[in-house]
């Protein structure tokens, strides 16, 4: 197949776009770099740089395309609350740019890159698809947006679509992995601890209802990621938008995961307790029973020290490339 690949210099999306090339098909790349690196795009992707809402329209109406994987996103949480215009125009705007071009052009299908941040503050756990969504954030509820509209473009102009709300991505794959300016992603910022990015590392509650006291979160392999929207791809019906959760099943606390970068880097890491943080729950973990059933999805890399190991492996190799904070 041919596809588009918004996003394609970003963490999922660059992994995404490398194992399409690896499974034959072509992939064109649309990222503006604001928070993606040109070197993340894979060698065999044709690479076009700017802004989703004009180069997209421009990239299908050269016509042939079999198919989008849309991941372009704003996707700080913190920032979505500040700025919250960034978001509605940068992420919904954007999305619906795409999608207008998509009608326009007769490309049949779509797959969305959404967030378990839809689902706001979980009633229960693990999270399925039926659970309400009560976003408690503009970037949560951008995504919430789009995946309405996708809906509706399904219904109305036949498209075949499916979102794929993901838990907490991390490793790397090949050459492709997590370098962003800005991190929040827990992973990557207790191995910039183990690297002498960063002088320590901050836990956020030490008193939630868990096992050792602080919070718990599913991890997804990102090439596990990748698998399924691969298949997502090939599962995607006219006229119908189905909505997955892409997560392990299994969750691991802030203390597990640091003391699984101990294990992997044999390295100390510092760490220091702080007070919670505004609207984290103490638990989320994805039911997965949907994907695994309609898609044939089955995630292989669950073990945390191998999705460690990954992501470590891929930040030494980064060199002076790789983006960190100042120490503090």
């Amino acid at each position: 197949m041919k596809l588009l690949v918004t996003g394609g210099a970003g963490y999922v999306g660059s992994v995404c776009a490398t194992v399409l090339l690896e499974r034959g098909h072509e992939v064109v790349v649309i990222d503006d770099l604001s928070t993606g690196n040109a070197d993340a795009v894979p060698a065999g992707a044709e690479f076009v740089e700017g802004d989703v809402r004009v180069r997209a329209p421009e990239a299908l109406a050269d016509g042939g395309f079999d198919g989008v994987l849309h991941f372009a996103a704003r996707s700080l949480v913190g920032e979505s609350v500040l700025e919250p215009e960034k978001y509605w125009h940068g992420n919904v705007v954007t999305s619906l740019a795409l999608l207008d071009a998509m009608r326009a052009t007769g490309t049949p299908r779509l797959v969305f890159s959404s967030t378990a941040a839809t689902y706001g503050e979980p009633e229960h756990s693990p999270i399925t698809e039926s659970d309400p969504t009560r976003p408690t954030n503009p970037y949560g509820a951008t995504k919430l947006a789009i995946d309405h509209a996708i809906t509706s473009y399904a219904n109305a102009y036949d498209l075949a679509a499916t979102s794929l709300r993901y838990f907490n991505v991390a490793g790397a794959y090949r050459s492709a992995g997590e370098n962003r300016v800005v991190e929040t992603h827990l992973i990557p910022l207790v191995l910039q601890v183990a690297a002498g990015h960063r002088d320590r590392i901050s836990v956020f509650g030490t008193d939630w209802p868990t096992p050792d006291g602080t919070a718990v979160r599913d991890y997804i392999h990102v090439l596990d990621l990748a698998e399924a929207h691969l298949l997502a791809l090939d599962a995607a019906a006219p006229g119908r938008h189905d909505i997955y959760n892409l997560g392990s099943g299994a969750g691991f606390s802030v203390r597990e995961v640091i003391e699984s970068c101990r294990r992997v880097t044999g390295l100390p890491i510092a760490v220091e307790d702080a007070p919670r943080r505004a609207g984290d729950p103490a638990v989320l973990v994805a039911s997965s029973e949907r994907a695994i059933a309609e898609l044939g999805w089955k995630p292989t890399h669950t073990d945390l020290d191998e999705i460690v190991a990954d992501a470590w492996t891929f930040l030494q190799s980064l060199g002076d490339r790789a983006h960190s904070a100042p120490k503090v």
